[in-house]
């Protein structure tokens, strides 16, 4: 048996701290031992543009499932990432590894390889766009299973659109983003509705450019008619659907701009 000593254990919670109020952005990325970490600490009132898409997704389609969950900022949003982190890890969800914590911020692991970006599953989608419906749809319904997956654990994920999940190395998703915590002020199913709309918004006009809506609707229904969905959640969808029949009436282009063409592609998925 061999008696050679352990390697010390790094010190993230000293690392934290000798890096936290020095650093000039709210998040940054460092190197340590050959590995990324990034520091994220509070800032600034959150901008309202990050709310947009979801007020206007309200105001438009008249549904209050899509209200933005505001947060405000601070050491408030600080402590809601960490507790969503630890939460959504404690369940068997892959998000960053919280490596330490403070109430003005926290260290949290890269989920790539050293010195890799790692690209949003709404980039992903996007960038295969041109090899067609075979290299669209396996992304896709991978997006689909993250929900899925969170869903059937209890839980929901702030934001549900494909920017905020993210292809990892070995090719499986994970979930970023966790400043709120709709679960704090909605009922779970309209949550859970809220993110399976968010998703949709975020990716039907892919689909749509491929050609591969009437192959994604029934998967789409598939998904919809699992028997673990609750009473609670088919009744607001069908709310949700019943108010926004009038998108058929949307064009199915560019005309009226891409966020209009959006909300076509979202409606003919769901329809």
């Amino acid at each position: 048996m061999s008696n050679a000593p352990t390697a010390p254990t790094f010190d993230y919670d000293a690392f934290l701290q000798a890096h936290l109020h020095a650093q000039s952005k709210n998040i940054q990325r460092y190197e340590v031992d050959g590995k990324w970490v990034w520091i994220k600490r509070t800032g600034p009132l959150v901008p309202a543009w990050r709310y947009n898409i979801l007020r206007v997704l309200r105001k438009l389609l008249d549904e209050p499932v899509l209200g933005p969950v505001v947060n405000h900022g601070g050491r408030a949003a600080i402590a809601t990432e960490i507790h969503r982190l630890k939460d959504l890890d404690s369940r068997g969800i892959r998000v960053p590894k919280l490596l330490a914590e403070d109430q003005d911020g926290f260290a949290m692991s890269h989920l790539g390889l050293p010195g890799q970006e790692v690209p949003s599953l709404g980039n992903k989608i996007r960038a295969v766009v041109p090899h067609g419906p075979s290299a669209v749809m396996p992304l896709w319904r991978q997006g689909l299973a993250m929900i899925d997956q969170v869903h059937r654990s209890g839980t929901v994920l702030s934001q549900a659109f494909a920017r905020n999940m993210v292809v990892c190395p070995d090719g499986e998703l994970a979930c970023v983003d966790f400043e709120d915590d709709p679960l704090a002020v909605l009922p779970l199913a309209v949550c859970q509705v809220r993110d399976a709309l968010c998703y949709a918004h975020s990716t039907a006009i892919y689909l749509s450019h491929v050609g591969a809506l009437q192959e994604a609707r029934e998967v789409w229904k598939q998904w919809l008619a699992q028997p673990e969905r609750s009473a609670d959640f088919r009744q607001v969808l069908s709310n949700t659907l019943r108010r926004t029949r009038w998108l058929k009436h949307l064009p199915a282009n560019r005309k009226l701009g891409r966020d209009t063409e959006r909300l076509r592609a979202m409606h003919d998925l769901m329809a």
